[in-house]
């Protein structure tokens, strides 16, 4: 009898830590998209090119590193059926389905790719300095490749896409990859247990 009670107790147990960590991990989720939704409010319009410059990208980048692979992309495609539903999570404040058939549809389409692709880079351990501007930097990549082709698409000509939806991003993305990398570094360890 007494191992029957211990044995229930011990199911219980693990059914509480299961649901108690898939609800760490829901929160943690819709976080992660609201940190990007609120950092696509910072739009800085850029001369000559149909995308401006927002502080998503750093966001996008923080999120993977963070919550890893799974979270950071479950949060990003959080953050784009948000924005598609008509919340005005998008740049500027902007949604609808519209904004990924556009000009900066590919960048946001890249985004819970990129936020994979830099918690997978990240890891779950303790990452380098290395290790962690690697990761971002590729990230960062991915969401260039993603914006740089939908602009080719859209306007047909590849180089005036490079020059329009890469060359005027690249200082300040050389940046954003430096602080996005500080700040899972900084705040990684002891976020990452809590998940």
């Amino acid at each position: 009898m007494n191992s029957e009670v211990e044995s229930t107790r011990a199911g219980a147990r693990r059914g509480s830590l299961l649901i108690s960590r898939a609800a760490r991990q829901g929160i943690s989720i819709a976080l992660g998209a609201l940190l990007v939704a609120a950092s696509a409010q910072f739009v800085v319009p850029i001369p000559l090119s149909p995308v401006p410059m927002t502080l998503q990208p750093l966001a996008v980048l923080v999120v993977g590193g963070l919550l890893g692979p799974a979270g950071g992309a479950a949060a990003l495609v959080l953050y784009l059926a948000l924005g598609i539903l008509g919340l005005p999570v998008f740049a500027g404040g902007g949604s609808g389905i519209i904004r990924l058939l556009g000009p900066t549809g590919g960048y946001l389409l890249a985004f819970p790719v990129a936020a994979g692709l830099t918690g997978v880079l990240i890891g779950r351990g303790s990452s380098s300095v290395f290790r962690a501007l690697l990761a971002c930097a590729l990230g960062m990549v991915l969401i260039h490749v993603g914006g740089v082709a939908q602009l080719a698409l859209l306007g047909g000509d590849p180089g005036l896409a490079f020059r329009v939806g890469f060359v005027p991003f690249l200082t300040g993305d050389l940046l954003k990859v430096g602080l996005a990398a500080a700040v899972i570094l900084a705040v990684g360890p002891r976020v990452r247990p809590l998940l």
